[in-house]
């Protein structure tokens, strides 16, 4: 069996280190509440939409609002695989019929994430694969996105009372 190797020009890889269980980690990352307490790629945003049917078929809707916008960045997809606390992959795809993500951020393909959830003993790290954007430009844009939305989730897990 021959093993596909990423493009690493259209291929994002992004790695965290949160001082926090892995289940806790999955559950903020697939619970809708939990969520909109850290989907942004800064801490002034918020998160008006969080929808998952977390199952493989199941289909998610996320949506960040930047401070003094009046819509949401809106990206959603379907799940392909759900291994909890261990794995997830789904498409990713942005709406955009009100004009609110950025030409840079879009590209007419569907591209692909892999959120991989690794035990380091009582901390977990996060790995991040997103595969198929158009170009390095989308590429490093979204690089901007993943290490914003990682560092939000971080804050919120190593809060004291978390």
């Amino acid at each position: 069996m021959t093993q596909q190797t990423p493009d690493l020009e259209t291929t994002l890889r992004v790695t965290k280190t949160i001082a926090a269980p892995r289940d806790l980690v999955f559950k903020a990352w697939t619970e809708p509440e939990r969520l909109k307490q850290w989907w942004g790629v800064e801490a002034n945003f918020s998160a008006p939409i969080a929808e998952v049917d977390l199952r493989v078929g199941g289909k998610y809707r996320l949506g960040m609002l930047a401070p003094g916008e009046s819509a949401p960045y809106v990206v959603g997809g379907v799940f392909q695989e759900v291994r909890p606390p261990e794995k997830l992959v789904y498409t990713w795809n942005w709406e955009h019929s009100d004009g609110s993500v950025p030409d840079s951020m879009l590209g007419s393909q569907e591209t692909l994430v892999t959120v991989e959830f690794l035990d380091k003993g009582g901390s977990t790290e996060v790995v991040v694969t997103h595969e198929n954007h158009p170009d390095r430009h989308s590429r490093d844009e979204h690089s901007k996105g993943w290490n914003g939305c990682l560092t939000q989730l971080t804050t919120l897990l190593e809060r004291p009372g978390s």
